[in-house]
């Protein structure tokens, strides 16, 4: 594969939305310290120490893409040429595509590298249009190691089973939960077992839970069942808007724009970002595009061929913004707190965020299954690499996040 030339490289090639080529943002979700995030069951790979939020909902990674395959002239790269030769090799001979796939990715050193069935993927791209399987609830891991309910979803199987925030589970059909992650639990919760069975599970089927609240202990049975997220919400704090944004799913851009059009004259916002796991790279530059004016949102690389995205112009420019992170902001999350941060639009408050700024590319196997393998890197509008740093918040505020943004909101001239 030839190297760009020096004009390539000195002019990202822009890539609007609906471009021909899709390039995946993937992510992992409900890692760090979230509390609400895109319903998910886990991430593979490295997460912050603290406990975090897990949702019984839809995928351990939702790619931010369409999943259209990628022509194999531009494939590029000997991992993605060999993964397709071992689950083509492996189909010939009767076994698994698939497996034999995830055999080579686990071996590759790719990080971000993964394979989803043709079952997965197809939740996965649910998913992103905003609908789960799961039992509506979100879990969380305590400092002694418990797994306790962190959030009911109204109306969901749990809600409907009388489950509260702060009930301790302590055994998923029959396995007891204490040690392991949230985020496993949840994988249990949804019946895609985290030991590598895969039970197939779906809307309609049941699993048991045993609880605990308090001195009370008792035994649930919840059926999964098909269940609409909300990524965007709004509340007035004072005289701020909260909007927050816990997942890029498919409308969310437009979503936060019509919350900023909506917002009272005068009226300064708190833009959460806190436990947004990512999704669709579109929808975060779209968001961005509610408080930009056009220019640059982020450039990334792709086989060494740099592009670049870009705001839409008309955003709101002129009201005062604070944007809040934590360790559970990833990917385009972290674009969009890149953009907002570099282009000097807002001030962030809170903890470092996640790191997680490649690129990934799909392809589909022979079986129908798709491979997602890294190939390139995100940087913001200043050129900082997100990948494995992530971003600092110009405000420190591990603790008491809101209050801080609210005192940086009335600094910047808005009310709160």
């Amino acid at each position: 594969m030839s190297l760009p030339g020096p004009e390539s490289a000195r002019r990202p090639r822009r890539v609007r939305r609906g471009a021909a080529l899709t390039v995946l943002f993937a992510t992992v979700l409900a890692t760090a310290a979230a509390t609400d995030s895109l319903p998910c069951d886990d991430a593979e790979g490295p997460r912050p120490a603290t406990g975090g939020s897990a949702h019984a909902g839809a995928a351990v990674r939702v790619p931010a893409g369409t999943g259209r395959d990628v022509p194999a002239a531009r494939r590029g790269g000997t991992v993605r040429d060999e993964v397709a030769r071992a689950a083509a090799e492996a189909a010939a001979d009767g076994k698994s595509g698939t497996e034999a796939a995830q055999e080579v990715v686990s071996r590759s050193g790719d990080r971000w590298g993964a394979v989803y069935d043709k079952r997965e993927y197809e939740e996965f791209q649910r998913a992103l249009d905003g609908s789960y399987t799961g039992v509506g609830l979100w879990a969380r891991r305590t400092a002694e190691g418990h797994v306790e309910v962190d959030r009911v979803q109204p109306g969901g199987p749990a809600a409907r089973a009388g489950l509260r925030p702060g009930d301790r589970i302590r055994a998923v059909d029959g396995r007891a939960v204490r040690g392991r992650t949230a985020a496993d639990v949840v994988a249990l919760l949804r019946g895609d077992g985290p030991d590598g069975e895969a039970a197939g599970a779906g809307a309609g089927t049941a699993v048991v839970l045993d609880l605990q609240r308090g001195a009370r202990a008792w035994t649930a049975t919840l059926r999964r069942a098909r269940l609409a997220t909300e990524p965007v919400t709004v509340r007035r704090l004072g005289d701020a808007v909260v909007i927050r944004v816990t997942a890029f799913t498919r409308g969310s851009g437009d979503l936060v724009r019509r919350a900023v059009d909506a917002a009272p004259e005068g009226a300064g916002i708190l833009l959460d970002l806190r436990g947004n796991g990512g999704g669709l790279v579109t929808e975060a530059v779209a968001a961005a595009s509610a408080f930009l004016d056009g220019g640059l949102v982020a450039t990334y690389d792709v086989h060494g061929t740099e592009n670049a995205l870009y705001a839409e112009p008309g955003g709101d420019t002129s009201r005062p913004l604070v944007a809040l992170v934590d360790g559970g902001t990833m990917s385009a999350a972290e674009l969009l707190t890149g953009a907002l941060k570099d282009r000097g639009r807002a001030v962030t408050v809170g903890s470092r965020t996640f790191g997680k700024g490649s690129v990934q590319m799909p392809s589909r196997l022979p079986d129908g299954s798709v491979a997602e393998l890294t190939v390139g890197h995100y940087r913001t509008p200043a050129g900082a690499r997100v990948d494995g740093r992530g971003l600092i918040p110009d405000v420190p505020a591990p603790t008491g996040t809101v209050e801080r943004a609210r005192t940086v909101l009335s600094g910047l001239g808005a009310g709160s």
